[in-house]
């Protein structure tokens, strides 16, 4: 059975296309389903699929977003096939979907004919690379890679296991290492952030390696991209670093163990290059670290629950500097050298979910600068250092507070909103949807939909239902049009439509309406000409 993920913002689209697929490929395909880029990174990377079906424009992270993380994440044997779904037939769109290798580019509304050529086209891409793992499963590149996998999933555990370590030696050939080795691991970043492909940095730094005197056992991505290199001695990957600034790879980082002799050796070895991996990350100008110059002890603060909390009350008020003061205090900024990693990244984590995620709920998205940083700012491992994450945390809360400070001053003067009901007022008879007016009045349509509640008591799409029947009732007075002619003047798409709503609102059809009124009308006159 085929597993799939389908990833929509919108739970009706989610369902309606799992509830598809599974008439028309019943006992195929195990569906699980995901509500933006994030979760389905989430649960890709819990248990991976072998197709991907996703909508480009959604929230936390969109379409694009995840196709180029889960690309850089697979192995290209395991990567998935990817299906775009999108209501915009946009050439940036399509240009990323080519530079990712998306199987079909699909516009909604999804047609089921279309749907269906593309899942087929997919499952016989699956089966030609089933086919083709089959005849490189007895190459030499297979044992290699089978060897790496071994060394990755046992780098993948906490603690050594030393049974599966013994059985492990002669698997990985561990006999014809040189002693003493030592373990190097590597992660680049360019000054914006962005990571070089990681085949290709592997490829990059594996040339660099040929001229350099030593051993290398062997190199490989670990489950989290990290490149790992096995060799001695640990001179030539200091070397290796030194090169790499010469040819303006100032994004590398890197971090060595001390060395090893026995099995076991490898697998420590490993999580100390890892571990002072990690540290380079604090300090701006000492990107390759030894793990002996990590080791010594280093502060775990209490989590400052109560610290984040006022950061979150403090955003939408004039109290900039004291934001900054206690962002110094959350971080122990004084402190940095000798703070605790994990506290850290905890305390990232604790601040993008409990302030900034929090503020985008409830008063909806800002600029799209401001969301670039937003999401670029949801992770400390996208950032080259500590101190480039800090100062764009410190500029996306300063432009939190304004953006927050300005909502919070339309919602006390409502003249956007006023704007907003004058044309709809004027332009009810045209095709009017939530984001025609918010952008008419040039407001977010997050926050245009709580403001406008706040200032009519009614949610938008009640408000134009009631402004149109209002103006159908006086047309229904008026002479002897259709039902259809009305429905249509006041902006209904069909008579249909326009008698549900009226029904819905008035609690009779438009005809009996105008039958009643008229009738209340004649017997009000005779009432009069009786008196006279």
């Amino acid at each position: 059975m085929r597993t799939m993920l389908i990833v929509d913002d919108e739970k009706n689209i989610r369902l309606g296309l799992k509830t598809m697929i599974e008439r028309e490929f019943p006992e195929l395909y195990h569906i699980r389903m995901a509500i933006h880029g994030e979760d389905a990174l989430t649960q890709y990377r819990n248990e991976r699929a072998d197709i991907v079906i996703t909508d480009i424009r959604m929230p936390v992270m969109d379409g694009i977003e995840l196709i180029k993380q889960l690309t850089q994440e697979s192995e290209p044997e395991q990567k998935p096939i990817f299906i775009i779904l999108s209501g915009y037939d946009d050439f940036s769109y399509a240009k990323a979907a080519i530079e990712y290798q998306v199987k079909d580019y699909l516009l909604k509304p999804i047609r089921r004919d279309e749907l269906f050529e593309s899942l087929t086209k997919s499952e016989n891409t699956l089966q030609a690379q089933a086919e083709l793992a089959e005849r490189v499963a007895v190459s030499d590149t297979y044992r290699e890679q089978l060897r790496i996998n071994r060394l990755k999933e046992w780098f993948r555990q906490d603690d050594p296991a030393y049974d599966f370590a013994n059985d492990l030696e002669a698997k990985i050939g561990f006999e014809q290492f040189t002693r003493p080795f030592t373990v190097a691991v590597l992660k680049y970043k360019s000054e914006s952030g962005d990571s070089m492909n990681k085949e290709e940095f592997k490829l990059l730094v594996e040339k660099m390696m040929q001229p350099i005197k030593g051993v290398l056992e062997v190199s490989f991505l670990d489950s989290e991209g990290k490149l790992v290199l096995i060799g001695s001695p640990a001179l030539q990957f200091e070397e290796l670093f030194r090169q790499a600034g010469g040819k303006e790879l100032d994004g590398l980082r890197m971090g060595i163990s001390a060395e090893g002799n026995e099995i076991e050796d490898l697998f420590h070895c490993y999580k100390q290059a890892s571990e002072a991996l990690q540290y380079s990350f604090i300090y701006s100008n000492c990107r390759l670290l030894h793990h002996e110059d990590i080791r010594a002890k280093r502060q775990y603060y209490p989590v400052p629950e109560e610290e984040i909390r006022k950061l979150g009350n403090m955003l939408g008020t004039d109290r900039e500097r004291e934001v900054q003061e206690l962002l110094k205090q959350i971080f122990h900024t004084e402190d940095i050298p000798n703070v605790d990693i994990g506290y850290l990244k905890l305390v990232g984590k604790m601040i993008n979910e409990q302030v900034l995620d929090e503020v985008f709920r409830i008063y909806g998205e800002e600029s799209i600068e401001v969301l670039k940083l937003y999401r670029k700012v949801g992770s400390m491992d996208n950032f080259r250092s500590f101190h480039d994450y800090y100062r764009s945390l410190e500029l996306l809360l300063s432009s939190v507070n304004d953006y927050v400070r300005g909502i919070r001053s339309a919602y006390s003067e409502h003249s956007e909103i006023k704007a907003a009901v004058n044309y709809m007022e004027d332009n009810y008879y045209r095709p009017l949807n939530m984001a025609v007016v918010s952008n008419y009045v040039g407001l977010n349509y997050s926050y245009f939909s709580e403001a406008f509640k706040v200032h009519t008591g009614e949610n938008f799409v009640l408000f134009l239902k009631k402004i149109r029947i209002r103006k159908s009732k006086e047309l229904l007075l008026e002479g002897n049009q259709k039902m259809q002619e009305i429905g249509s003047v006041v902006g209904f798409e069909n008579s249909k439509q326009f008698s549900r709503v009226f029904k819905e609102l008035e609690g009779i059809s438009p005809q009996e309406y105008r039958i009643k009124v008229r009738s209340d009308a004649d017997q009000s006159k005779e009432s009069v000409e009786h008196r006279v």
